[in-house]
């Protein structure tokens, strides 16, 4: 019996998909039918550019939403902050994010506290306790790191001065909330020929842009130091109390700081907190989330007691991504907490011992007392050493007498 094949039935539609980039080009590489049906493509940003035309289509967002929404009618200090807010979630003072629905429920919630208050209008406060209300909700364990802070079960000094020891910053993420965490990175360097020791990577707990950025450390030695003799050193690196792992490059400064200050016998001010890469001529490259690192360190010096030193150095090129939240901004503002911007190693090293990096002079020999002078000198009493033990080594010993 013959099936019966309908007759086809004309129709004009238009399809379209919305998804992430990683599913659209996963699918239009293993689909070859894919391409073919789906020939435009449009990939929308998540941020535009902070200008005054911007700032008015966010403000006419908001006055829409209200109106949809049937939210109450906003004051311009809220609309501000409604815009203060965008900018934070783009990550940068020069943009503003496109993630609108993140905006509309900040509205909403705003919104919520008003009613809560009574209030006609939703004014400043209450965006703000909405800002807050959301990050309370998040912050459970960033609230028991600091909480063991504060206990003395995770180690980290905010104030003194110790040789091969510096404050490091990291970012942790749970979902989409993220915060800057400290951790104590430390340095021992001895007589070798191993170089520097990444103990994360030797335990595997590095990923690949840690590893390699401790491994530019060894290029950057060997520039500076071993262009008349070679590199005798072994550096042993870790971050400590550091269990579940580490990726990025974005300590591989502050590890380089503290083997300068291993070898050169200076101390490093225990106050400062230290972010950014480093590449093989000493110069700071800029790093991701710098915000959150900075409120991360000032949350735990307020927790252990701000003494008015505290602060963060960090890459000069991160200042226009810096969006920090009103508590740390009034603490720079009254000198109870400082953020040092730096270009390179060289700057870095002063501000974190108070001693002159050095500059080589036209003999190729550093200033005496500077920090590089220290280290070459260490690094030289390394070699001269081992110089030593081989030649001793080669010396026939004494021959058996018989009877």
């Amino acid at each position: 019996m013959a099936s019966v094949k309908p007759e086809p039935i004309p129709v004009n539609v238009k399809v379209i998909l919305i998804g992430n980039p990683y599913l659209y080009h996963m699918i239009f590489n293993y689909d070859e039918d894919f391409r073919k049906l789906f020939k435009v493509y449009a990939d929308f940003d998540t941020e535009m550019p902070n200008n005054e035309a911007n700032i008015g289509k966010l403000a006419g967002f908001v006055a829409s939403t209200v109106q949809r929404e049937k939210l109450k009618h906003f004051e311009r200090a809220a609309v501000a902050r409604v815009v203060e807010y965008a900018t934070r979630l783009s990550g940068s003072q020069q943009k503003f994010t496109t993630r609108f629905s993140e905006v509309v429920e900040l509205l909403c919630e705003a919104d919520a506290w008003a009613s809560v208050d009574g209030a006609e209008l939703v004014g400043a406060g209450h965006v703000a306790r909405a800002i807050e209300e959301k990050r309370f909700r998040y912050n459970k364990y960033e609230e028991k790191l600091q909480e063991m802070f504060a206990d003395g079960k995770l180690l980290i000094d905010t104030d003194g001065e110790k040789v091969g020891q510096v404050n490091g910053l990291a970012v942790l993420s749970v979902g989409e909330y993220m915060f800057g965490k400290p951790s104590r990175i430390t340095a021992n360097t001895f007589l070798g020929k191993s170089g520097v020791v990444n103990i994360e990577r030797e335990t595997k707990m590095s990923g690949t842009s840690h590893s390699k950025g401790v491994m530019i450390l060894g290029g950057y030695l060997g520039q500076q130091y071993a262009q008349e003799r070679p590199l005798t050193l072994t550096a042993s690196l870790t971050f400590e109390q550091l269990y579940d792992g580490v990726d990025g490059d974005s300590a591989s400064s502050t590890e380089l700081y503290a083997i300068l200050s291993s070898l050169a016998g200076v101390p490093i001010r225990q106050y400062i907190a230290v972010t950014g890469s480093v590449n093989q001529k000493g110069e700071i490259q800029p790093i991701g989330g710098a915000t959150e690192k900075i409120e991360g360190f000032f949350a735990v010096c307020k927790i252990k007691g701000l003494t008015g030193r505290q602060g963060v150095m960090i890459p000069h090129q991160n200042i226009s991504n810096l969006t920090l939240d009103d508590e740390v901004i009034a603490a720079v503002r009254d000198g109870k907490f400082h953020i040092w911007p730096v270009a390179t190693i060289d700057e870095g090293i002063e501000i974190l011992t108070g001693v002159p990096a050095g500059e080589k002079g036209a003999d190729g020999v550093f200033p005496p007392g500077t920090i590089h002078h220290l280290v070459g000198k260490q690094l030289a009493a390394y070699t001269e050493t081992l110089i030593k033990m081989g030649k001793s080594a080669e010396e026939p010993g004494p021959k058996d007498g018989g009877t």
